[in-house]
């Protein structure tokens, strides 16, 4: 077959969960003899380019540095992205896949792969689960897990809450009748934006429902993600849960298998890996270690790549706070191909993430490398392990549970971490998302 995988960044400019996760299955699918074509747009790209990354073509197509509302909210096709549509016609793949809708990668760019003749599938990477949460968390009012059923008016208030309106202000721009939402929306600048939230809220379900139409399956990383999307009236038979695989570990976990036997440190290091992204829970877990004792036998290290201004921030902001703190240090993201060597030197990674994640990614990696974790109590990582049983789950946004769960690894390794790695489960590999993908774009 012709598979084209299609996202929103890619390597060697971008390296995030959804990129290493699309380069790991071009990978597996290459390996079974299929031929593999990358599509992913470029903001600011003056016109299309192609280049080579690990055996594949790469066809980035340019999209504006500064979308118009109508082109971010999927109203009009995005500038650019008929470069797109002219490649997906030429290409003639016998199957386009596509990972999260961004700018650039969205309803518009499922029917030009339609009329191309090709049988399309979504994967959600996102907690936006295509166009259900326009937050992009599934946190209620950024606080707790939403139910995910989508009220326009309920919806409205908690993105506007989001981004800065007052709860009484939110509220109110949130009662606006559908009519003058949709007038009102046309409005320029940030005020239209506002007034025009409950008209988004509702476009933004009938493209849901336009897109389930378009394509061929719609595929989620977790049974609770499928949940919401059901009960927000997507077709049951299109809807499919393909889990979060890990890449290359199989033969590299197996060989270290004596090592998750190890006895933890006398002062348990505690591992964060990943961006410094606020849906990430890193500032979560900061303040949870300020609130740890400074005489607990506990050391915690961060590391991870800081791409853009806001994550540069985080990263700045988290090291002034421990400036003067021994216990915790702050360091650069590694590689994909040494993650398993970095996360093997920690006795417990910790992924507190705020929002509904398909993973994170590096807790499963953490499971391939004989880790045990402490993660938030939903998500991929927290569908495959047992709290108490072979990891600590804590809420999203729980600081206080989080500080307690620091303080009970580093009070009582013996009955927590030493307990808890005999009975780590086996995470999935990208060799078992693929099989099951390979299934799926067979499908009539």
């Amino acid at each position: 077959m012709k598979i084209v995988q299609a996202l929103g960044w890619y390597h060697p400019d971008s390296v995030g969960g959804t990129e290493v996760y699309v380069a790991a299955l071009a990978r597996e699918l290459r390996a079974s003899g299929h031929q593999v074509l990358i599509a992913a747009p470029e903001a600011g790209l003056p016109a299309p380019r192609v280049y080579e990354f690990e055996g594949c073509d790469v066809f980035r197509y340019p999209i504006p540095s500064a979308p118009s509302r109508e082109e971010a909210q999927g109203d009009v096709v995005v500038r650019g992205a008929e470069h797109l549509h002219r490649w997906l016609a030429d290409v003639r793949a016998d199957v386009v896949h596509m990972h999260t809708f961004v700018t650039g990668l969205g309803l518009a760019e499922i029917r030009a792969a339609r009329h191309a003749g090709s049988r399309v599938v979504v994967t959600t990477h996102a907690s936006s689960l295509g166009y259900v949460c326009q937050r992009g968390t599934l946190m209620w009012h950024g606080e707790s897990i939403c139910d995910g059923i989508v009220d326009a008016s309920r919806c409205a208030e908690c993105v506007l809450l989001q981004r800065g309106a007052g709860s009484f202000a939110g509220s109110a721009l949130a009662s606006l009748p559908a009519a003058i939402s949709h007038a009102a929306g046309a409005l320029p600048g940030k005020i239209g934006t506002a007034l025009g939230m409950t008209d988004l809220i509702t476009r933004s379900m009938e493209r849901q429902r336009a897109m389930l139409d378009a394509v061929d399956a719609f595929v989620v990383l977790t049974e609770h993600a499928a949940q919401i999307v059901r009960a927000n009236g997507a077709p049951v038979e299109k809807v499919i849960v393909n889990r979060l695989g890990v890449s290359d570990m199989r033969d590299r976990a197996a060989d270290r298998a004596p090592a998750q036997a190890k006895t933890p440190h006398a002062v348990v290091k505690i591992g964060y890996v990943g961006r410094f992204e606020d849906v990430k829970g890193v500032l979560d877990l900061a303040e949870a270690m300020r609130r740890v004792p400074a005489d607990a036998p506990l050391r915690l290290e961060f590391r991870g790549p800081a791409q853009t201004a806001a994550d540069r921030d985080t990263k700045a902001a988290i090291a002034a706070m421990f400036a003067s703190d021994a216990r915790v240090t702050v360091g650069d993201g590694v590689a994909p191909s040494d993650v398993l060597d970095l996360l093997s030197t920690y006795d417990v990674v910790c992924c507190p993430s705020r929002c509904l994640e398909g993973g994170p990614t590096v807790g499963l990696e953490a499971l391939a490398a004989g880790v045990p974790v402490i993660a938030a109590s939903v998500g991929g990582v927290a569908e495959v392990v047992t709290d108490g049983v072979n990891a600590r789950l804590v809420p999203p946004g729980d600081v206080d549970r989080l500080a307690a769960a620091l303080l009970e690894v580093a009070g009582d390794p013996e009955a927590t971490i030493c307990r808890w790695k005999r009975r780590l489960p086996a995470p999935r590999t990208m060799r078992d998302v693929t099989r099951d993908y390979l299934v799926l774009y067979s499908r009539s």
